[in-house]
């Protein structure tokens, strides 16, 4: 007789990018819109924040934000090309945090969490940021960035989790999954 299928986690979020980390990983989910409006700059806060305003039932709930961080400045999405170019402009050459916060709960418990990815970029020059600017991939992206994508060539150094950059820090959700419910997605 074979194990029930594992429940589907329930994602608080509307990132492709999220959805697209879980599938990798083999992971059943369903995805809702929630209804939490972001103040502040604090990851876990928002994470939690996601993951309690969607009801899961008996499902797990996973609620997830990203940050990127440079001396202490929250770089967010920016607004348009120029704004896009000068946050770049300030990355080149620097590294900088990508901070997440992940919360993941059920009725019974709640996991929190930060996770933080250190990111180099490589000195940019004004055809770099041209180029990338015009691209129009840094629209919706915190810090003007998409390492998955053609801003790849932009980092020179990664220091923990690449899927963290990418907007879910997987390594993270994985221990967590193995250890609240071992074997059940597959894990542990």
């Amino acid at each position: 007789m074979s194990a029930p299928p594992a429940p589907p986690l329930l994602l608080a979020s509307t990132s492709p990018q999220r959805r697209a980390i879980l599938a990798q990983l083999g992971l059943p989910f369903e995805v809702v819109a929630p209804p939490y409006e972001e103040v502040g700059d604090d990851p876990v806060e928002h994470a939690a924040g996601k993951a309690r305003s969607v009801d899961g039932g008996e499902r797990p709930v996973l609620g997830v934000d990203t940050l990127v961080v440079l001396d202490g400045d929250v770089l967010g999405k920016p607004a348009e090309p120029g704004e896009a170019e000068a946050m770049l402009e300030r990355l080149g050459g620097r590294t900088h945090e990508v901070v997440s916060g992940l919360c993941l709960r059920t009725p019974a418990w709640e996991e929190l969490h930060e996770e933080t990815t250190r990111v180099t970029f490589r000195p940019l020059t004004a055809r770099d940021l041209a180029s990338y600017v015009a691209s129009g991939e840094w629209e919706g992206r915190a810090g003007a960035y998409a390492i998955q994508g053609l801003g790849a060539a932009l980092v020179e150094w990664i220091e923990g989790d690449y899927l963290n950059v990418v907007g879910l820090p997987a390594a993270l959700l994985v221990r967590l999954l193995v250890a609240r419910f071992p074997g059940v997605y597959g894990y542990g």
